[in-house]
């Protein structure tokens, strides 16, 4: 009984631990950047929803996408948003798209003041152009030289300049390139804003259609084939007014590679849990979709993110009830080796009750043919001591209910026999009694 309530109690001790500290929250890292854009805003409003969740989070500012995929790929942290165009570090599983983001060139209306330069409407018309860029990185470039090598207008021809996001419209007004690219969401106020500067005198910018987008795809498996919707930057007239053809990249949450799998499914069902509330707060949630689970994604996807995809996370039963089953086995294993182990420290208490119990099989005999009150009385004592030690090695378990029950006739076979003998001897005049002292006495 012991054996068996110490085991249950340290199963109870060993599924409570193990249920404290698989349930217990858990902060993942995540490196986001550059700061104050709309990535570190989403991140940031989402570490406000998840402060109470199972898993937290702890943003990581970076100076850019780049800059937070070489913080996952270095280990730094557990989580990163990165551009899908640029290097995925070979660490990165795929846990959700962030967004989708288009590209954009467009052309200004030219200036009434100025001599009119030849109208640029197809990409093969920007070699020797001064093109600006929105936004300070690479990534950008890299882009526009993507879509210039695709037309066969070499990079080296024309003057690529980059303006900052928030310089971006001032340098548009005052005419310092002669065509423009940005990137970004559909929504994209800084994509918005940079057209809306590119206006003049009631007249709207050009919009260059990437007519080869699907060949840019298939060479680039990181961009798609996309369309801008017409009127997608409003404005009357609209802008654009005509669906335009272009190439999209995505932005991703990425985890690293080895991270708990019900970690990033508890964290991606906490994602698409909160996204439908934070569409008031910061609409850009809403662009947040579940990764590509094939397998000839462009990024892995994470097996936690994929569980919550298909509908197959592991509840607390199923993730650990082999350690639990396991622990059983284990448990009964070791109350077995207990119970052998306490037998065997028994075992020479099992053999002295033995023997007693031998002795008093052989005083039954000998009282019943003692002729001595006294001998008769010396045995009983000695019985009474063997009852002694007997109830003992019970109380301790080195014997059974059965040898007990077994020892209880015995003993009391015993008495009757004592008492059956004292009742004869005293019955017998004492020469009687005498003689067969003396006779036992001589045939000894």
């Amino acid at each position: 009984m012991l054996i068996t309530l110490a085991g249950t109690l340290a199963l109870v001790g060993a599924v409570s631990a193990a249920y404290y500290f698989a349930m217990r929250p858990v902060t993942l890292r995540i490196a986001v950047g550059p700061p104050n854009s709309d990535d570190v805003k989403v991140v940031q409003t989402l570490t406000q929803s998840f402060a109470h969740g199972y898993v937290r989070l702890r943003p990581v500012q970076t100076e850019g996408a780049t800059a937070s995929a070489q913080a996952l790929a270095d280990g730094k942290t557990d989580l990163a948003i990165i551009r899908g165009d640029l290097d995925v570090p070979k660490n990165a599983q795929a846990v959700a798209t962030l967004r989708k983001n288009v590209a954009v060139l467009w052309v200004p209306p030219a200036a009434k003041a100025k001599k009119p330069a030849p109208k640029i409407t197809k990409i093969q018309q920007l070699a020797g152009r001064r093109i600006g860029v929105v936004g300070r990185t690479p990534a950008n470039v890299n882009l526009l030289k993507v879509i210039l090598r695709q037309y066969g207008v070499d990079a080296s021809k024309l003057e690529i300049v980059q303006f900052p996001a928030n310089e971006a419209a001032e340098a548009i007004r005052n005419q310092k390139a002669d065509a423009y690219l940005a990137a970004g969401p559909v929504n994209s106020k800084i994509t918005s804003d940079a057209i809306n500067a590119s206006t003049r005198d009631g007249a709207s910018p050009t919009f260059l259609a990437i007519d080869a987008a699907a060949a840019i795809a298939q060479n680039y498996p990181a961009y798609e084939a996309s369309e801008i919707p017409a009127g997608a930057f409003g404005g009357s007239p609209a802008r654009p007014d005509d669906e335009v053809k272009t190439i999209s990249f995505s932005h991703h949450i990425v985890a690293r590679k080895g991270l708990s799998e019900a970690t990033v499914s508890t964290f991606t069902r906490q994602l698409f849990a909160v996204r439908q509330t934070l569409l008031s707060e910061f609409p850009l949630a809403a662009k947040i979709e579940t990764p590509d689970t094939d397998k000839d994604a462009a990024i892995p996807v994470h097996p936690g993110a994929a569980a919550y995809v298909d509908g197959e996370e592991k509840t607390f039963l199923d993730r650990y009830s082999d350690y639990i089953w396991f622990g059983l086995m284990g448990l009964s294993l070791l109350g077995s080796i207990g119970a052998w182990f306490a037998s065997y420290l028994k075992k020479d208490e099992r053999s002295n009750n033995s023997s007693l119990r031998e002795r008093l099989f052989d005083m039954l005999a000998l009282a019943r043919h003692s002729d001595s009150a006294d001998e008769l009385d010396q045995m009983q004592a000695e019985a009474d001591q063997i009852l002694r030690e007997t109830l003992n090695s019970f109380e301790q378990g080195a014997i059974e209910q059965g040898a007990l029950t077994a020892f209880n006739i015995a003993l009391e076979q015993f008495h009757n026999a004592v008492a059956d003998r004292k009742a004869l001897l005293t019955s017998m005049p004492q020469n009687l009694q005498r003689a067969g002292v003396q006779l036992r006495a001589s045939g000894a």
